[in-house]
């Protein structure tokens, strides 16, 4: 089966979210990695930084992380009508590792979900829109939850079907 990677963009709802989804993930087979990105405290992306900093500490760490999986999932809550900054600063420094910003998403199939206090839309949105560019398949369905809305077993079992069929 595959070998999945679940990104979270908070360590609070969405990544409770991606606990109760991997269980879902286990019973179909498949094995899932989980990466938090608050836990690399990276440094805000810039070109002064990218040039005054030789190794980022972490950066080889998560890019060999979701080298390895077959597809993605990421999890991220609603930050001013997008994503949070953690996961459009991990993407700026992940797309300037090496030669080609788009080698480590080129192909690679991601699903998006968020546990969002709004209603979630904007941030899969925008999600949608920047792995797309950044050469990633992205999954139809996405799966949004709120504290009104319980993630829904039959849309979460469909997009670990879409994830893993190819």
């Amino acid at each position: 089966m595959a070998n999945l990677v679940f990104i979270h963009a908070s360590d609070g709802s969405n990544a409770a979210l991606a606990g109760e989804v991997e269980g879902y993930a286990v019973k179909q087979g498949h094995t899932v990695e989980h990466v938090s990105l608050n836990a690399y405290d990276f440094p805000m992306y810039t070109v002064k930084t990218e040039k005054e900093t030789e190794v980022l500490p972490g950066l080889a760490e998560l890019t060999a992380v979701l080298d390895r999986g077959d597809a993605w999932f990421v999890f991220a809550p609603e930050y001013n009508g997008s994503y949070p900054p953690v996961l459009n600063n991990a993407i700026a420094w992940l797309s300037r590792d090496g030669n080609d910003f788009r080698r480590l998403f080129r192909d690679r199939t991601v699903a998006l979900a968020t546990h969002s206090g709004g209603g979630g839309q904007h941030v899969i949105m925008a999600m949608r829109m920047q792995f797309s560019f950044l050469g990633c398949v992205v999954v139809g369905r996405s799966l949004v939850v709120n504290k009104k809305k319980p993630p829904n077993p039959e849309t979460i079992e469909a997009m670990l079907k879409s994830m893993t069929r190819r």
